[in-house]
């Protein structure tokens, strides 16, 4: 026999590579076209934001009395307001306030019902409760009516506007982060996915009702007993001995 030339096998490096949870992830995304379009959105505007002193032509605050309320022209695209201030100038910066405010919201948002969710989540007993009844308060308020509640509370500037928004969308937080240990802990535990899925009432209703249900029997021995009821009716006496016994 001749040893024939085999292929040499792909290294671990680039293995991995081509199975990395990156990769996999940029595959998905782009396998989604509603994805792509709002990354493509968000994008557009992260840059609009960010260059907004190189974009737009006029000062956003600047005033002019020969301009007021404009329409639309090739020197102002969406015209001017009622102090001649340009529109498009203003919406450009206005973007750079709007997202800064959305991102550091978030990161409040995150960095207080994280840490919450897990501790809830890992040590259970009083400090899940206590921590699962705060969060049953606050989303029992709408989300909108309490970060106004708390932007009033702190005061009228926009670092409390972002804490009361952060504040207020903490329970969802909490209550995701919470949920996901949960069930990261019982899984290795053998609870499945039925189990662990279907809240704890339906699963006490179907115990219930499979203890209550007799044990379902075999169809040999379900045979077996029809074979010996009718043996003892034809066995000769056995209506004298079910006459005696019913009276």
């Amino acid at each position: 026999m001749t040893d024939a030339a085999l292929p040499a096998a792909p290294s671990t490096a680039h293995a991995s590579e081509l199975d990395s949870p990156a990769r996999r992830a940029r595959r998905r995304l782009f396998k989604r076209k509603a994805a792509v379009f709002g990354l493509v959105v968000i994008t557009a505007f992260i840059l609009l934001a960010a260059l907004a002193p190189l974009i737009v032509p006029y000062d956003p605050i600047a005033t002019s009395w020969s301009l007021v309320r404009k329409p639309p022209t090739a020197a102002h695209w969406f015209g001017t307001d009622e102090l001649g201030r340009d529109i498009l100038s203003r919406i450009v910066y206005g973007a750079r306030a709007s997202l800064l405010a959305g991102l550091i919201s978030v990161a409040i948002a995150l960095g207080v019902g994280v840490p919450l969710g897990l501790l809830a989540g890992y040590r259970g007993g009083f400090v899940d409760a206590l921590i699962s009844r705060i969060t049953d308060a606050m989303l029992a308020c709408p989300f909108l009516i309490l970060a106004i509640a708390l932007a009033a509370f702190l005061g009228p500037s926009l670092g409390n506007a972002m804490i009361a928004i952060g504040i207020s969308a903490t329970p969802i937080f909490i209550r995701l982060t919470r949920g996901q240990v949960l069930r990261r802990s019982a899984t290795p535990a053998g609870g499945s996915r039925s189990r662990i899925s279907c809240p704890t009432s339906c699963r006490r209703c179907w115990c219930r009702r499979r203890c209550r249900s007799p044990p379902p029997s075999s169809p040999r021995r379900r045979s077996r007993s029809l074979a010996l009821v009718s043996s003892r009716r034809h066995r000769p006496g056995a209506a004298c001995s079910t006459r005696r016994s019913a009276s």
